[in-house]
């Protein structure tokens, strides 16, 4: 029996770009309905088969120089036996007068159409000022998605590198219900495994009784007051240094693991786990991340969900026992490396082990929702292989979608570890952060309330750390560096978010509102105006792009996009000292005001009417 593939979030030549929603909510839905019938009936003219719905999905909406969208003959050629070229030019040459089509014309393999720029303005922004906070959302019809993300242990504070799960995770669940989506986001709370372990067995003990080393890892600092995640957490890698050269500490570790198991953890368990997990939580709430439900570990124990899987882990042909009496799976039919394909799922004690109860988490997962997505960092690669191997060997036919990324580094640090000490604190980065964000609004603006800085810091530094880590495709490493995630002219959080104050400046100087904005679309004919209304139009596109294909950065990428496109214009026109134009101009204002701040908002980050 050979499983199917890990199955990841497709990571193509960008085509999933051309699945139109066919409803209202996309401007160019008319548009790409008219050319796929335009292309269908031209290619039988010229003798050839081309049915809408391949046109469709061959159809590149990227646009450039030539056209608004583009059809590449290659396959259509490929099947006729003839020249793409020559196919290309029997199609243009035949196609059909079209309602909102302006030219039509081949240049090599492609197909090139343009579609007529004032129609597409008018009913862009007719769309966006009719939809408003919803423009780019579509109806909410798709089943229940669960997206698990973070699920960081409970051991203390997030470091940098963990946060890319959590800002990945969040943005894409932002993505995925602005297209339709049911989304629950779950945090996987570990509570069970030999890290929490530690932490309750050594603060079970008096602190006068802990080793000299665990003692000078904490020193007394910060005491009560300081948040709980930071003063459980601070001795951990002196606590996990400790357990490797002293295996009678180890043991009594091992006896809390198995007490959790057994159900009668220590008193103090679940309240520490608790306490060091709302610290965190605390973290990522000034990211605005948060959380609808929290899965505890332990739970799949209580249930019988844990022994539930054993059994049927027993019953598949390949399970084994071990001359110690452990169980495990020999999984070398499913493509581990040689090293892994021996699966321990039951220790000789009785107790499971992680991967064993991952199981049952998915069983569970698999049972309330129609799709379920993991966000897990690249060390957990060969976890997600071993899970799908598991579930191959129990009959489950479903399997979750994997957003696998790689590590945040600072250029000091490297590679961050909390167990071994090397990490870069989250609360440091956004102490940090908001200072220097601080630092650069008091340049800017001098006239503002000590209240306005500190809440235009906080937006801003968090827009910062945000932009920086989601701007960066998942299978590619992030270098944090300041002076690109604070930049307020690079491709960064501020340069976006200042975008954004421009464009609500310049309506608050117009006297206009964006929803009562009235237009000519005929007098908005300056190349970087129709270029802006192209960027406004494509964000429905972009949102179910995202939320599809798990490609998160493309939504930075958009939001990029569209605040230089409108700073080109800014500064290619005039808007409130123009004269006929004045107030249609002021409207495609408003519109990118409106698809920016829907951006902002999908990308976590706090649109801000002043800077």
């Amino acid at each position: 029996m050979t499983p199917a593939p890990l199955k990841r979030f497709p990571h193509g030549s960008g085509r999933e770009w051309t699945m139109i929603p066919e409803e209202p909510s996309d401007p160019w839905t008319p548009f790409i309905g008219a050319v796929v019938e335009g292309l269908s009936t031209a290619a039988r003219t010229a003798g050839l088969e081309l049915p809408t719905e391949v046109a469709l999905d061959q159809l590149d909406l990227e646009g450039g120089p030539e056209g608004d969208v583009a059809f590449p003959a290659h396959r259509l050629a490929a099947g006729a036996r003839r020249p793409p070229a020559e196919v290309a030019a029997a199609i243009a040459g035949a196609f059909p007068p079209t309602d909102g089509v302006r030219s039509v014309h081949a240049t090599g393999p492609y197909v090139n159409v343009r579609v007529d720029p004032t129609r597409l303005i008018r009913a862009t922004l007719d769309l966006v000022f009719a939809r408003g906070a919803t423009y780019g959302h579509r109806p909410t019809t798709g089943g229940p998605v669960c997206i698990e993300h973070t699920s960081a242990n409970p051991t203390g504070p997030f470091h940098v590198g963990r946060v890319r799960n959590a800002i990945l995770g969040d943005t894409l669940a932002r993505a995925a219900r602005a297209a339709g989506s049911h989304v629950t986001t779950q945090y996987y709370v570990d509570d069970m495994g030999r890290q929490a372990a530690m932490i309750s067995w050594i603060w079970a003990k008096p602190r006068d009784q802990w080793p000299e080393s665990v003692r000078a890892a904490d020193d007394g600092r910060g005491g009560e007051a300081e948040k709980p995640d930071r003063h459980y957490g601070r001795i951990y890698p002196a606590v996990s240094a400790y357990l490797k050269e002293h295996a009678d500490a180890a043991a009594e570790v091992a006896r809390v693991v198995q007490q959790v198991e057994s159900g009668t953890p220590p008193a103090n368990h679940r309240e520490i786990t608790q306490q060091i997990l709302d610290g965190m939580l605390a973290s990522l709430e000034r990211l605005g991340i948060r959380f609808d439900e929290f899965v505890w570990e332990s739970d799949f124990l209580r249930d019988g969900s844990v022994p539930a899987v054993l059994e049927r882990m027993r019953r598949s042909p390949r399970a084994v026992t071990e001359p110690n009496g452990a169980l495990a799976i020999d999984a070398a039919a499913h493509g581990l490396p040689k090293e892994s394909t021996h699966v321990v799922v039951q220790r000789a004690d009785g107790t499971s082990l992680y991967v064993t109860r991952d199981v049952a988490y998915h069983l569970q997962k698999f049972g309330r929702f129609a799709r379920v997505v993991d966000v897990l960092g690249q060390d957990h690669q060969l976890h997600a292989r071993t899970l799908d191997a598991l579930l191959d060997e129990i009959g489950e036919t479903r399997r979750p979608e994997f957003v696998i990324y790689q590590d945040i580094t600072v250029p000091e640090g490297g590679r961050m570890s909390t167990r071994r000490g090397s990490a870069v604190w989250l609360d440091d980065l956004w102490a940090e952060a908001v200072a220097r964000a601080r630092k650069e609004v008091l340049a800017r603006r001098e006239d503002l309330r000590e209240a306005d800085v500190d809440r235009i810091a906080e937006a801003v530094a968090a827009g910062a750390i945000r932009f920086h880590i989601v701007r960066v495709a998942p299978e590619k490493p992030v270098v944090f560096r300041w002076e690109d995630a604070l930049s307020f002219e690079g491709r960064s959080g501020p340069f976006v978010q200042y975008s954004y104050a421009r464009a609500a400046s310049l309506l608050r100087r117009s006297g206009v509102e964006g929803r009562t904005a009235t237009f000519e679309a005929d007098r908005l004919s300056d190349p970087e105006e129709v270029e802006l209304v192209r960027v406004v139009a494509k964000f429905p596109r972009v949102v179910a792009y995202t939320a599809r294909s798990g490609h998160v950065q493309a939504l930075a990428g958009y939001a990029h996009e569209l605040a230089d496109q409108f700073n080109r214009f800014y500064h290619a026109v005039p808007v409130l000292k123009s004269e006929g134009e004045r107030a249609s101009r002021i409207a495609l204002v408003a519109a990118v005001r409106q698809t920016l701040g829907n951006a902002l908002e999908l990308l976590g980050i706090v649109p801000l009417e002043t800077m």
